[in-house]
């Protein structure tokens, strides 16, 4: 059969470690040397010509509709793909262009709201006590989950090297951990705004409840609406939302909303190589809108805002250690996720955050915090990055 007969091909290229196919017929195949480290079962035929005009959109959705199961660790399977140059997520005839995607105020309020409004319940089954969706930082492989997260929180303040009394704006600002923290622990009078009606909601009565009304503002608007200034400015797991051709505008509006010689520290997700920078499969159903910028597009537009960098920071290895642990705790509930959103839902955020921890394990890409400065690099900053590690064990940084 021919299908079959591509199929083989395609699993040859894209295996470069000990693999067991099972095919749709019940014939069996191993790829690699050694003992299985697991096994891809094909239950269906999926049409070559959809592999060849997307694969991860077809592998993506095979694996959501049960149509293909992988026995054994999905993240070392797709690990082992992107590791492979001539696998089917790699190899370039395999590719097709990426349509750009608006981003208007409008559509980027309707693509936000699709991730972050499926309900705070969601995000609570799995995530940690403060409710982080980001990157964490961790200082010891002992670190829990949550103390990682605040070593982030707080990682990042230092940075600022931040003063009492002094303004923070933080673009797109989740659950609120960031800006609660800078005004309780820094002294800093804090401005959150984000475009998710649930993360508004759950920090306007984080604020009430925490007594913060008099130093802590949220606004649910769009970035790009601000007009005040601020001494500092962080943004965290906020530009892959913007797109590819708000890129300019993103970095360009950091800028305006800081005072002269402020500082601001924007961390996310970024290629250390030259790509597409979109992936079909978790453009659809995860992230509407995404793109992940390489490092050189964003200091290119950091130069073009007219900012200069401080600091830089890659920190590919903590988010690998965040996904997989995310992804035990999401193991863990899989029956109360089935019950309430049912089966293919829980495959596909299964699959996403598998494939996310695959992804930064093979370096396929980064996460980078940027400390940037308004003026000359540096600028109102101490001479070296000593006063970052002394702020950390200052405030609890374990």
């Amino acid at each position: 059969m021919l299908d079959k007969t591509i199929y083989k091909q395609i699993f040859k290229a894209s295996f470069n470690a000990p693999i067991d196919v099972e095919f749709w017929d019940g014939e069996q195949v191993s790829y690699g040397e050694g003992s299985p480290i697991a096994k891809v079962i094909l239950h269906e035929i999926i049409p070559i010509k959809d592999i060849m005009s997307n694969a991860s959109l077809t592998f993506g959705e095979a694996y959501m509709d049960g149509k293909i199961d992988i026995i054994g660790d999905v993240q070392k399977v797709i690990k082992i793909i992107y590791e492979s140059k001539d696998s089917f997520l790699n190899n370039s005839k395999f590719a097709k262009f990426i349509p750009k995607h608006s981003h208007s105020e409008k559509d980027s309020k309707v693509d936000v709201q699709s991730h972050y409004d499926i309900g705070n319940d969601f995000y609570e089954m799995w995530l940690d006590q403060t409710l982080t969706y980001s990157c964490a930082y961790f200082v010891s492989e002992k670190d829990s989950l949550e103390d990682a997260q605040w070593n982030k929180v707080r990682h990042i303040l230092n940075k600022l090297n931040a003063k009492k009394g002094e303004t923070l704006l933080d673009i797109g600002c989740g659950w609120g951990t960031l800006i609660i923290t800078a005004a309780k622990e820094y002294g800093l009078n804090a401005t959150g705004v984000t475009l998710s009606q649930e993360q508004f909601d759950f920090v306007s009565q984080r604020i009430i409840d925490e007594g913060l009304q008099n130093q802590v503002k949220v606004y649910l608007k769009d970035y790009r609406e601000l007009k005040q200034v601020y001494d500092h400015v962080t943004s965290v797991g906020m530009f892959e939302h913007v797109g590819k051709e708000n890129l300019a505008t993103y970095f360009a509006q950091i800028n305006n909303r800081l005072t002269k010689n402020g500082t601001a520290l924007i961390h996310g997700i970024t290629g250390q190589h030259f790509g597409n920078g979109v992936d079909a499969w978790i453009n659809k159903y995860i992230f509407p809108g995404g793109y992940i910028p390489n490092l050189a597009e964003n200091i290119e537009h950091i130069m073009n805002a007219n900012m200069q960098l401080a600091d830089i920071e890659p920190l590919r290895r903590h988010y690998q250690k965040t996904l997989e642990i995310w992804s035990d705790n999401f193991h863990k509930v899989d029956e109360e996720v089935i019950s309430k959103y049912g089966e293919r839902f829980y495959r596909m955020w299964d699959l996403y955050l598998q494939a996310c921890a695959a992804s930064f394990e093979s370096g396929n890409i980064d996460v980078i915090q940027y400390l940037m400065t308004k003026g000359p690099s540096g600028e109102n900053l101490p001479m070296t990055r000593s006063y970052i590690y002394e702020a950390d064990k200052a405030h609890s940084v374990k």
